[in-house]
């Protein structure tokens, strides 16, 4: 514990000692960028080992299945904060956050200190045993939400697997407890909604290029059309659908937010068809809309809610929260998972609440998310291209008229970050909930002129 103490002591002190010094980024054009402040040299984090990026890509692309389309991206090598360095020294402004999950930004001081006492002590023993973590981190679950009780697993396709397992457990008992012998086994889920990869998520998942090479996908789903509460009812059959997924803010999909009226009336037609409700707050809970679960923001509650990306800042963990309601269908041996709710993870997860749920943490995100939607609705109010920037707190969408794709490139060429949604023409903002002011500003200016320049 001391020697972690002293490390973490050393590396919030080195956070203190940050350069000013300027630096200068370079747009692709060779039109000098802003700008931006240099952050820590030498590294902070690895001492100055050579890695070899062309030798990183060759292994990858000769060795990994090639499901994500890399190309020559930089290799990065450590973070801190809001900031990523890569093989070459070159320095990036992280609004990307590992797609929303380094919500604490990378090599926070806490997080690594609790990473490292852990993996210390005990990182796994299977869901055989009591371990303190996992119970600690559940209590805490259930005293800042809704929910009765938690299911861990590893990811957020896996908590809405485990969520449509649940669903269809509960309409069974139930029906079985009336005397039924059939019951409620079909899901409906929304327009531009995503919810994961895996079989029965990607059942879920609107994106047709995501569904189609794997076809037939199980039967008895149906979509609705998101924020369109007619749509819902239509879709939504008694004694037919057990289950309705649905984002409060939708991410992958192009960043929408749901309004208060239509959450309050699907939350109605579910409860008048004895559907289950499920909340996937895997990208848009613990924080990142400026409230710990986005749904408290409007005041309507799910009956299970399924989380996973910044929950433990890095380390793969999901969960699915639920009502004793919905719990009480569940017997051991009805779901289980090797990896899932293991100390080392569960640990990790409690230095992220703690940071999350520490005063003023909230007020931070509000305010930087409200910094970034003025100031690009600002700088960018005449360009013709740009239709609209919306979100809800840190989780924020420029949509364009006009592919967003090569704004990627253009913007990591001048030392930023970012990434698209919804068809490919929203550049989707999901940085740290610790990025600062000035770290805004910055990224406000890239993208600002990323935009002017690429498209005029």
């Amino acid at each position: 514990m001391a020697a972690v103490a002293a490390a973490s002591s050393s590396f919030v002190g080195l956070q203190l000692k940050r350069s000013l010094a300027p630096r200068t980024r370079v747009l692709n054009t060779g039109t000098p960028c802003l700008t931006r402040a240099k952050a820590i040299a030498p590294s902070p984090v690895v001492s100055e080992t050579a890695v070899d990026a062309d030798a990183v890509r060759k292994d990858e692309d000769e060795c990994i299945l090639g499901t994500y389309g890399r190309g020559a991206t930089p290799v990065f090598t450590h973070g801190l904060g809001c900031a990523l360095w890569d093989t070459e020294g070159n320095e990036y402004l992280d609004f990307t956050a590992g797609i929303a999950v380094n919500c604490l930004g990378h090599s926070d001081p806490a997080w690594v200190a609790a990473v490292q006492e852990q993996a210390g002590k005990l990182c796994h023993v299977s869901n055989l045993y009591h371990t303190e973590p996992g119970a600690t981190l559940a209590r805490r679950l259930v005293d800042s939400s809704f929910a009765d009780r938690v299911f861990y697993c590893n990811s957020g396709t896996e908590a809405n697997e485990a969520a449509i397992k649940f669903a269809r457990k509960f309409q069974m008992v139930k029906a079985q407890a009336a005397g039924e012998s059939q019951w409620a086994t079909e899901t409906v889920s929304f327009s531009n909604s995503f919810h994961g990869r895996t079989l029965g998520a990607l059942m879920l998942t609107w994106k047709e290029a995501y569904r189609k090479p794997f076809g037939p996908l199980p039967p008895g789903h149906s979509f609705a059309v998101y924020g369109d509460l007619q749509s819902a009812r239509a879709a939504i059959v008694k004694g037919k659908t057990a289950v309705v997924f649905i984002e409060p803010v939708q991410g992958e999909g192009g960043i929408f937010p749901a309004d208060a009226a239509f959450l309050r009336g699907l939350r109605k037609v579910c409860d008048e068809a004895g559907a289950v409700l499920v909340f996937d707050e895997v990208q848009c809970g613990l924080g990142r809309t400026g409230h710990l679960w986005a749904h408290e923001a409007v005041g309507v509650y799910p009956d299970l809610m399924t989380v996973a990306k910044p929950l433990a800042n890095g380390l793969p963990i999901g969960a699915v929260l639920c009502t004793e309601k919905i719990a009480s269908a569940m017997k051991p041996g009805d779901h289980g998972s090797t990896f899932a709710g293991g100390p080392l993870v569960c640990h990790a997860a409690l230095a992220v609440m703690d940071r999350v749920q520490a005063p003023g943490f909230m007020k931070n995100v509000t305010e930087r998310g409200d910094q970034i939607k003025k100031s690009l609705q600002k700088s960018l109010k005449k360009n013709k291209h740009v239709l609209e920037v919306r979100g809800s707190g840190l989780l924020v969408g420029i949509q364009l008229d006009v592919p967003a794709t090569p704004l990627v490139a253009r913007c990591r060429d001048a030392g930023l970050l970012v990434i698209t949604a919804g068809a490919g023409d929203v550049l989707r903002l999901v940085p740290p909930l610790v990025v600062t002011a000035a770290e805004v500003d910055q990224a406000v200016a890239i993208i600002t002129e990323a935009i002017n320049e690429l498209y005029p």
